[in-house]
């Protein structure tokens, strides 16, 4: 019989930053992508709140949030492409949400280009609404802001 493969969500730590670089360019390109420096600064900030997925020892997907007070602004969630369509997304945006609302946040935002469809549906499930366009955010696209209210 085969074996079940093992999926653990588990916070962020220093020795993720490689494999967390690795997917967020995977997913996002050069242009987009947060850097190995970014990542571990994150592991080690107090103010932010990052999870990946794992499948099997690999990292699959990644999500996290800087807090400010009792607001959280998601800054990034990637999920590697080989294992979309899955509920990965799903899965490690109620680990995020979970863990940011246990801090306090009572209000999330997040910014998403437009053309991200699935991303945009995801948080839409999740009741983030589109509140805002930000002109010129990405190099070569404006950026939806999405919220949602805890309270």
């Amino acid at each position: 019989m085969g074996e079940k493969a093992r999926l653990i969500f588990r916070k962020l730590t220093i020795e993720d930053a490689a494999a967390a670089e690795e997917l967020d360019l995977k997913c996002f390109g050069e242009l987009d992508a947060c850097g190995r420096n970014y990542f571990l600064h994150a592991a080690r900030d107090e103010r932010r709140e990052f999870w990946v997925a794992e499948l099997d020892g690999k990292i699959i997907a990644c999500a996290g949030a800087e807090m400010n007070s009792d607001t959280a602004e998601i800054e990034t969630l990637s999920v590697d492409p080989e294992y979309r369509r899955r509920g990965f997304g799903k899965m490690i945006l109620i680990k995020l949400l979970g863990a940011i609302r246990k801090r306090g946040a009572t209000f999330v935002i997040l910014e998403v280009r437009p053309s991200n469809f699935p991303a945009i549906e995801l948080y839409k499930g999740f009741g983030f609404q589109i509140v805002e366009c930000e002109k010129d955010y990405y190099f070569d696209e404006d950026a939806w802001i999405m919220a949602r209210d805890f309270s």
